[in-house]
């Protein structure tokens, strides 16, 4: 398969206006995001997905590719959804985040790979156990459950499962990497928006209320996405622990 990796972003943001383009020690955070993906083996290419000239821009300066696309788009889905219609070739379509500068290239390939000898599988995604109770709590924190076979049954804000018998089921955060067969995310982007979608402002929703399957990746990685100017400045600690690592 043909593999297209797509970083959706948007230069608004209510909580950190001008997020994509906030230094990470040294370099606008689209460009750390972008690095990452690129190191994926099985990407044949990545692409940044913006509605402004100064993403844009900044990506080209460090050697990246980018397109401009709608500033009008509802959602990230539609975003994605205008890239893939421009690459007709490309088999997957990736979508990482453009928030999460930690992201690791190895699990895009494991998301890749899950597409390996199924033709029916249409839509595939991740999530990470999550033991500490205050994140358990948090809305922001999406909470995912599957069935025995690994298939999302139901994304939300709210804490799933209910430990009514604490221990027996673990909680898992969703990570919001997802993988589409090209054709299937043309379709997806083109339905209605649902009632659960709508209620809990998650648009993965819209594909289990239409009756689509989803496989969850689990992965026992941890990522800072970056949300706050908090979670700006443990990135950056990150970032140059990392560097001080690898120069011993």
């Amino acid at each position: 398969m043909k593999v297209l990796c797509v970083i959706p972003a948007r230069y608004a943001s209510t909580r950190l206006p001008g997020k994509p383009l906030k230094d990470i020690h040294g370099k606008p955070m689209i460009c750390r995001v972008y690095e990452r993906a690129a190191r994926a083996k099985r990407v044949a290419e990545v692409i940044v997905a913006t509605d402004d000239e100064r993403i844009k821009e900044a990506v080209e300066r460090n050697r990246g590719h980018a397109m401009m696309t709608a500033k009008d788009h509802p959602t990230g889905t539609d975003r994605l959804a205008e890239v893939a219609e421009a690459y007709a070739d490309m088999d997957l379509i990736i979508n990482v985040q453009g928030d999460e500068p930690l992201i690791d290239s190895d699990l895009i390939d494991e998301l890749a790979a899950a597409f390996d000898g199924d033709e029916s599988l249409q839509m595939a995604t991740v999530m990470t156990e999550m033991k500490d109770e205050e994140e358990q709590k948090n809305p922001n924190n999406v909470k995912v459950v599957t069935d025995l076979r690994g298939y999302a049954l139901y994304f939300s804000r709210s804490l799933m499962p209910y430990p009514r018998k604490p221990g027996i089921s673990p909680v898992y955060k969703h990570i919001g990497i997802y993988a589409y067969r090209r054709e299937f995310l043309l379709r997806f982007a083109r339905m209605e928006p649902t009632p659960l979608e709508m209620s809990e402002s998650l648009e993965q929703l819209r594909a289990l209320e239409n009756g689509c399957r989803i496989k969850v990746i689990k992965t026992d990685r941890k990522f800072v996405g970056v949300d706050t100017e908090e979670d700006l400045r443990r990135v950056n600690e990150i970032y140059a622990k990392m560097e001080e690592e690898a120069s011993l």
